[in-house]
């Protein structure tokens, strides 16, 4: 894999705010029915930004490439959302590093485990929590896309 740099952005930065379009416009197109981030409830940035959690970008040289958010829930978990890696980038181990920093700053914020749902239509993604640890949990939290949940003890 070319470098890569994961850094933490503030969600409403230009760049971050590319990749999140690029992240929905996705989701519309392979969701059954597309995605409206209306219904889905929108986005709260102060919910990713310290001390109350964490978005980060993947960066290639000057290039976006992936981003990741992490919020940290009642002091006792970290949910993950908004994992997205561009296609160019794809299949070179990106998103479990995209992953992985977000666990990492769960751990730091001194969170005992980390959860996160997806759609039934994103098999990778499912591959890739199962394959990191995560074990299915029943639903949590009122996604309206959601259709698998998970959770990994830190």
């Amino acid at each position: 894999m070319t470098r890569i740099e994961i850094r933490a952005e503030d969600p409403d930065s230009k760049a971050a705010q590319w990749c999140l379009g690029e992240y929905f416009r996705e989701l519309h197109v392979r969701f059954e029915g597309g995605f409206d981030l209306a219904r889905y409830g929108g986005t709260n940035a102060a919910a990713i930004t310290p001390p109350h959690g964490l978005f980060v970008l993947a960066w290639r040289g000057n290039d976006a490439v992936g981003c990741g958010s992490i919020s940290f829930r009642d002091g006792r978990y970290g949910e993950i959302k908004r994992m997205w890696v561009a296609p160019q980038v794809r299949g070179q181990g990106l998103s479990r590093l995209l992953l992985r920093h977000l666990e990492e700053a769960a751990r730091a914020a001194a969170m005992t485990a980390v959860r996160l749902d997806t759609n039934r239509v994103l098999s990778e993604a499912q591959a890739l929590y199962r394959k990191a640890g995560y074990s299915e949990i029943a639903r949590f939290g009122d996604n309206p896309y959601a259709h698998h949940w998970f959770e990994k003890l830190l």
